[in-house]
């Protein structure tokens, strides 16, 4: 090759290394709003399942008006009454059913209950009997996104189940929804059919994910997806084995009726947008770049998921100043202490550093769910009624509805609108506080309002350093699944300081998965209780 090839070869490598790093940069100055997909549901389909369920008892047809099967522009007016009609006899029941945008399934004998309420006995027959012996609905939570509903098992209730080890009442979730998050998902789609469920559900995919084996099925255009939580692993009696809960999610799936939901005019898709960020620059608040976790600490030496994507609009969820700083690794450095490990910025990427959580986002497929944030430490000498250690502020992150059980470690806050099915989970606060402060199913919470104190709760008091875990689930053909909050709180704590961050160290594009899949790696040992 003459020396001017040479040349011409270097200067467009060059000039492509700059184009390269240009974009790369840009990449880590522009945070985007997530992809979401809206699908429509098919109300004329669901009508005509609700029809066939209540044709076994015809002293039911009086009370509801089915339209005819035509549409009035593709949306079809005259099928309201009906369902109008089915919100009622269940809203006593289910609060709030008529605001879901898709047809509600629930383990719930509609027409046995339409029947016995016709009659004025619905009271004089404990509801568990309607529900296939799953008792009281523990948690119901509907909106235009769908609805969200959860029901236990009590140990030995129902007919026909095997004797089991587990102690407990096994809580079964489903979850319909018509809004869809687009994430990059190597893991999504996989399954098995189930043979005794063919019939009633063709597309019926049962896997086990990230802590829960998920039954996923379609039905009126809109997914569906049942899931308990468990571990694959031998059953004992603090642990729901998977296979203990496939006869439960099972019974669940079979015991399915059309219960409520409202027709409404087909949405558009949501595009996803820039976020707007402070452009007057913060004097102090720096970051390291997205997935660049602390060397040596990604599970197999990976590194962290690349992901821009800002998931909600939120609230930090501590008071200013806060740090993300590993709560793992972070005590390998001399300087640090089990309490403050890194008071300081710049903050650091804690997603899929090593753990052994099943997480479909991170490179090999399993790491740490989420953010660890600490509190700023009081400064030497501050008086407790200035800074008291023990009562830092947590707060809500958005308008919510709480996901928590009696003396269960996690709690949940949900969000069901227009735009958005997403899921803040935080972890660590002290189970017995929470339950004193009522932060239990159904209970409404408001963006800034005060849910809790940072704490160290782990199975037990001191279980682990104080800090707050904090992650982020969206809404999949999967269900739900873990994805990186940590441009999503970049973005909140900026507009908490009024002030842009500023990131250091290298820079990381936003890039598919160079993905190791689950099946390639080594499975840890399955850890019982919280993540950390």
């Amino acid at each position: 090759m003459s020396g001017r090839a040479v040349q011409y070869v270097n200067s467009l490598l060059a000039a492509f290394a700059l184009l390269l790093a240009g974009r790369l940069t840009a990449s880590a100055e522009e945070f985007r709003t997530a992809e979401t997909s809206l699908l429509h549901a098919d109300w004329r389909a669901a009508q005509n399942q609700l029809r066939v369920e209540l044709a076994a008892t015809p002293s039911l047809d009086a009370d509801f008006s089915f339209a005819p099967q035509h549409r009035i522009g593709g949306f079809d007016l005259r099928a309201v009454p009906a369902w109008v009609a089915l919100n009622a006899a269940t809203s006593p029941i289910f609060p709030g059913i008529a605001r879901s945008a898709v047809p509600v399934l629930l383990p719930f004998d509609t027409a046995a209950f339409l029947q016995a309420r016709k009659n004025g006995a619905e009271n004089a027959i404990p509801v568990s009997r309607y529900q296939a012996d799953f008792r009281s609905v523990d948690f119901f939570d509907a909106g235009p996104a769908g609805y969200d509903a959860v029901f236990s098992l009590e140990p030995g209730a129902g007919d026909g189940l095997p004797s089991r080890i587990f102690a407990k009442p096994v809580e079964v979730q489903i979850t319909g929804s018509l809004l869809i998050y687009d994430v990059a998902d190597p893991a999504g789609g996989k399954g098995e059919p189930v043979k005794s469920l063919a019939a009633q559900y063709p597309d019926l995919r049962r896997f086990i994910r990230e802590g829960y084996v998920r039954y996923a099925f379609s039905r009126f255009g809109v997914p569906y997806v049942v899931s308990i939580q468990c571990l694959d692993s031998a059953p004992r009696p603090r642990r729901l084995a998977c296979r203990e809960a496939y006869p439960v999610a099972e019974r669940f799936l079979k015991a399915l009726h059309v219960a409520g939901g409202r027709p409404a005019r087909p949405r558009q898709d949501i595009t996803s947008l820039l976020v707007e960020r402070p452009s007057e620059r913060s004097a102090d608040f720096t970051y390291r770049p997205v997935s660049d976790l602390i060397e040596g600490s990604g599970f197999h030496r990976q590194s962290g998921r690349a992901d821009f994507s800002v998931y909600a609009q939120i609230r930090f969820p501590l008071n200013a100043p806060a740090f993300l700083h590993s709560q793992s690794f972070g005590k390998r450095r001399s300087a640090d202490n089990s309490d403050s490990p890194s008071g300081s910025y710049p903050w650091r990427d804690s997603f899929c550093e090593a753990r052994s959580f099943n997480v479909g986002q991170c490179p090999t497929g399993y790491g740490h769910q989420g953010q660890d944030i600490r509190p700023a430490p009081c400064p030497a000498d501050t008086p407790a009624s200035v800074c008291d250690p023990k009562r830092q502020p947590i707060f809500a992150v958005r308008d919510s509805v709480v996901l928590r059980s009696l003396q269960q470690q996690a709690a949940t806050l949900q969000v069901n609108s227009m735009t958005e099915h997403i899921r803040f989970r935080y972890m660590h606060m002290n189970p017995s506080r929470m339950d004193a402060d009522h932060l239990l199913n159904g209970r409404e919470v408001f963006e800034g309002e005060q849910i809790g104190v940072v704490s160290n709760y782990l199975d037990h008091p001191n279980g682990t350093s104080r800090h707050l875990h904090f992650d982020v689930q969206v809404f999949t053909r999967d269900g739900w699944i873990w994805v990186n909050p940590y441009v999503t709180l970049i973005a909140a704590y900026e507009r908490l300081i009024h002030g842009r961050g500023r990131e250091i160290g290298p820079q990381i594009a936003a890039s598919p998965f160079a993905h190791t899949q689950p099946e390639d790696v080594a499975k840890p040992d399955p850890q019982e209780g919280g993540e950390n």
